[in-house]
């Protein structure tokens, strides 16, 4: 794999932006819109927002990060040596968003996108209740619970590993169905179905018992429903170093070793 012309980001942390002042001495960089790759420097959250700004404005270039921040999972080792070496051996990986579709109880309808998660959340003290259905059949007629989540094998690790979600493997064609602190139906953990599913979910009261949806960072209040689908027509592709490839990552964290 061979790139030709990279432009680079940061996040605006102190530390991201030392270590952009040093890459500019070292590598030529061209701007956005003449790039082939896109090098970006900051944690998690910041290589989502880049991913969310790839999305928003149709730009369909690979990204290969370098952590600067805490974490790291969607990150590569800061290194600011033999960069273009590393660029050629990396390993490429497509992720594809999930698709949320929501109403709100007032009837205005918003689309987003969620590389990691979306996530339906009570707004006040009520605990939530809610109808799920999955291709059109209705398989838990009321969750009362804090929330759920939809989550992808990218996202899986996340906010669905801190609910007690399962983490998938980046292969598996699966998406994580997980409840956030359930309190009936009583002892269930969620479920997993396939990528290719439709998952309604419809706010049982919202006047009393009102809830948010949330695709990572992005909120829409007052929710009525919300649909759930994996987006296959805006796929984002993530560049990573052999040994420290995203899908070894899922693995080894099944069995916390990283």
């Amino acid at each position: 794999m061979k790139f030709n012309r990279m432009t680079l980001i940061a996040s605006p942390t102190l530390k991201a932006q030392k270590a952009a002042e040093e890459l500019k001495k070292l590598y030529p960089w061209y701007p956005l819109e003449e790039a082939d790759v896109i090098i970006a420097l900051g944690g998690d959250g910041f290589m989502l927002q880049t991913l969310h700004h790839l999305l928003d404005n149709s730009f369909n270039l690979p990204v290969f990060g370098m952590n600067l921040g805490t974490v790291g999972f969607l990150m590569n080792e800061w290194r600011p040596s033999n960069l273009l070496r590393r660029l050629i051996r990396a390993k490429q990986f497509t992720v594809y968003p999930l698709r949320m579709d929501g109403q709100t109880v007032s009837g205005e309808q918003k689309i987003y996108r969620a590389i990691n998660e979306v996530s339906m959340l009570r707004e006040t003290r009520q605990t939530a209740h809610l109808e799920i259905s999955v291709d059109g059949r209705i398989v838990l007629p009321e969750l009362v619970s804090d929330g759920v989540l939809v989550a992808t094998p990218a996202g899986s690790t996340a906010y669905n590993l801190s609910a007690d979600g399962p983490i998938l493997p980046f292969d598996s064609g699966m998406l994580a169905l997980t409840p956030i602190s359930p309190f009936r139906p009583r002892r269930w953990r969620g479920a997993i179905v396939p990528d290719g599913s439709i998952i309604d979910m419809r706010v049982v009261d919202p006047d009393k018992r009102p809830m948010s949806a949330v695709a990572d960072q992005r909120e829409l209040r007052e929710i009525a429903n919300v649909t759930i689908t994996l987006d296959r027509t805006t796929p984002l592709h993530l560049l990573f170093d052999p040994n420290h490839a995203l899908d070894d990552r899922i693995a080894r964290e099944q069995f916390r070793l990283c």
